[in-house]
């Protein structure tokens, strides 16, 4: 897989995230812990995503 494809992917994963996100916390039951569990997933893929576009712009 190229660079390119892996960082659309890693980006596609994090707007699903996103929406997850969105939806869990629309809820009115919401569990603090879920939503913390999607933020760091979140964290992460971005974290990925920067170390990836930094390594392709040297």
């Amino acid at each position: 897989m190229s660079i390119d494809a892996h960082l659309a992917t890693l980006e596609k994963k994090h707007g699903d995230l996103e929406a997850e996100l969105q939806t869990v916390q629309a809820q009115p039951s919401v569990h603090d812990e879920m939503i913390a569990d999607i933020k760091r997933r979140k964290l992460r893929l971005k974290d990925q995503i920067k170390r990836l576009r930094s390594a392709t712009q040297h």
